[in-house]
């Protein structure tokens, strides 16, 4: 488990991380989401000790990172894909970086099965595109079989293949009992890899909950009805209380009453009904919505050049 305590980082007079607690669960993928420069980098270095916090803590398993005393077989993280020298072949990078941590050499040839690379394993790194960068990157996290992953937009560069590789990759690992922490601007990604989700915005903490109840707790429950009779079913269900609004492509959608009682009361009615179904808002736009006003920039309506 990951365990951050009041964690504070200020660059000069920039704070970017601002007294932010959470937990990352064993046996679960759990999200890491935030707009840029709120401060998910930051965290991510502090929890492996390459930033010092000036306040708080965060530990892996009740120990920091600096307490362990063969981190690459405990912690594996992926921040800085392509952060390999370019001479050197997939292989040799990852012999070193066994060697380092007394890890078995035969554990190189297993990861670089394991991530697709081992027809390029003696590739010099500089000719490998970010795709292939990426799996490498995850290929070095794993080498030392570690209980806790830490993944920075571990998807980037990959094609749709790749993809679901990573997702499937991250559940299994996580079935495993092994803690998983990634961060990712992709959200349709993230709505389908975790099932826990932390999120935050100018460095401060907005939630620290399950992917399910991040939705279902900022969202009003919308019911999507369609009947022939729409018009008489909409004076029907405001007499019973709910709000009722056009749908698109038709159809009405339903908030303050639910799906049982819009049934009950059409049946009771002699209407007709076509369709009746729940409406989820996704993971974006949630997530958009509760953190619109920790963006520091925002894009412009128009299309066109300035002046």
């Amino acid at each position: 488990m990951i365990k951050a305590v009041a964690l504070t980082k200020s660059y000069g007079r920039t704070r970017a991380v601002d007294d932010l607690s959470f937990e990352v669960h064993d046996g679960v993928v759990t999200g890491f989401l935030g707009p840029n420069g709120s401060g998910k980098s930051t965290t991510m270095r502090m929890i492996l000790g390459l930033d010092r916090p000036q306040a708080g803590t965060v530990t892996l398993d009740d120990r920091t990172y600096h307490d362990l005393a063969w981190p690459l077989r405990e912690v594996g993280a992926v921040l800085e894909a392509k952060a390999v020298h370019p001479g050197r072949s997939a292989r040799n990078h990852l012999l070193g970086v066994a060697q380092s941590n007394a890890i078995p050499k035969g554990r190189v040839d297993e990861v670089l099965d394991l991530v697709g690379l081992a027809g390029v394993a003696d590739r010099r790194v500089g000719k490998f595109s970010l795709g292939m960068g990426q799996r490498l990157g995850i290929a070095t996290a794993l080498l030392g079989d570690p209980g806790v992953l830490l993944f920075d937009e571990p998807i980037n560069g990959l094609d749709p293949e790749g993809i679901l590789w990573v997702r499937n990759l991250l559940k299994s690992l996580a079935a495993e009992g092994r803690t998983i922490f990634v961060s990712s601007h992709l959200m349709s990604e993230m709505a389908l890899t975790a099932t826990d989700l932390v999120v935050i915005g100018r460095g401060r903490l907005i939630a620290d909950t399950t992917v399910r109840e991040f939705i279902s707790s900022n969202t009003e429950p919308t019911v999507l009805v369609r009947a022939p009779e729409d018009a008489r079913l909409s004076d029907l269900l405001v007499s019973l209380g709910a709000s009722v609004a056009p749908g698109g492509e038709g159809g009405l959608l339903v908030t303050r009453i639910t799906p049982a009682q819009i049934g009950e009361a059409a049946l009771g009615a002699g209407i007709a009904l076509h369709e009746l179904s729940p409406q989820l808002a996704s993971l974006e736009e949630v997530f958009m919505d509760l953190t619109s006003d920790t963006v520091d920039y925002h894009g412009g309506g128009g299309t066109g050049a300035g002046p």
